[in-house]
């Protein structure tokens, strides 16, 4: 499968079907977009490798630094400020991975339904209740403070 990699430019990594009904991802950048084949949680394992790890390190990382264990938010470059939450669980073929850099607002829409606006001003629906893509806001906002301490505690002044 020929991937391109996620960028700093990345937003949001989106599962939808495609005409056969197949899952495939999605790519929303600051001013592209395009369709990869493949559900985006492979999209995320090849970024996470192209930048010298695998999800299931960052993972584990994530869990020893923070204690979660499930939809667990990804550094996937902690250097350029990449860093992906999952919608759902990342074995669901319908999670889409939203990068927490890009988000300006979010916007309950019902009870199941959530709007994300993006600094840019374009805006996706994601099928998840608002409740849940804060806590993943949070929770993506609690691990890059933990990865920028650690990076900065032994800076030398």
């Amino acid at each position: 499968m020929k991937m391109r990699e996620i960028t700093p430019y990345t937003m949001a990594v989106i599962s939808v079907k495609d005409e056969n009904g197949k899952y495939v991802s999605r790519v929303l950048e600051d001013e592209v977009e395009y369709v990869l084949e493949g559900k985006p949680t492979k999209v995320i394992e090849y970024a996470c490798a192209y930048f010298g790890s695998d999800l299931k390190g960052r993972q584990n990382g994530i869990k020893s630094i923070s204690g979660i264990t499930h939809k667990t938010p990804i550094p996937v470059d902690p250097r350029n400020r990449m860093y992906f939450f999952p919608t759902k669980s990342p074995s669901h073929e319908s999670c889409s991975w939203i990068s927490h850099s890009h988000i300006d607002e979010v916007k309950k829409i019902d009870s199941t339904s959530t709007q994300i606006l993006f600094k840019n001003g374009k805006t996706i629906d994601v099928e998840v209740s608002h409740g849940i893509v804060i806590n993943q806001i949070q929770r993506t906002a609690q691990i890059r403070f933990l990865i920028d301490e650690r990076s900065t505690a032994f800076d030398y002044k």
